[in-house]
């Protein structure tokens, strides 16, 4: 049985995330909010042999982030009443080599969710909406170190940078 599960999900393309080789040795993450900024250091610290560091001084590359969250109306009812909002998540990077040299062009990660709402159920609204903006920041993150991963080289040659990435359109949220 054991070894079936081990064949099938090998099959499939299944594999470890194991351990990461970023071009950088030590990483200063300048802007992040804290959650943010957390989850980052626990992740390159945990999964390579790069560490975090406090003094961009002391950096062979610098993360510039920055965070954006926002709810906007999805629908509403006959009576002009919410029914669904979206909820919306950006997080803004770039990353800029020890001498100041671009290695990552700015790029932009948009997440969004939708949410039912209920005037009666308010408070476990807000809580549900915070629980969707903490699940879309894990996962702007793991796209965001994923992106960080295809940097190479602390000195590229010109014109040989890692180009920015830009969201593509929003796509329609999914029928609930």
């Amino acid at each position: 049985m054991l070894a079936c599960a081990t064949l099938t999900l090998s099959a499939c393309g299944f594999q470890l995330r194991g351990q990461q080789d970023f071009a950088f040795k030590r990483l200063a993450i300048v802007g992040a909010p804290p959650p943010v900024s957390a989850r980052i250091t626990r992740m390159v610290e945990g999964g390579s042999d790069s560490v975090v560091v406090n003094s961009t001084t002391n950096a062979d590359a610098v993360l510039h982030v920055s965070e954006g969250r926002g709810l906007s109306t999805l629908t509403l009812n006959s009576l002009g009443v919410v029914q669904e909002y979206q909820v919306n998540y950006s997080l803004t990077f770039t990353l800029l080599g020890a001498d100041g040299r671009v290695l990552l062009g700015l790029s932009r990660i948009d997440l969004n969710r939708a949410m039912t709402y209920s005037d009666q159920f308010s408070q476990a609204k807000v809580a549900e909406s915070d629980l969707l903006f903490a699940d879309m920041q894990n996962d702007a993150v793991d796209q965001l170190l994923r992106r960080l991963a295809v940097v190479r080289t602390l000195t590229p040659a010109p014109g040989q940078e890692v180009p920015g990435i830009a969201p593509r359109a929003p796509l329609p949220p999914p029928p609930l």
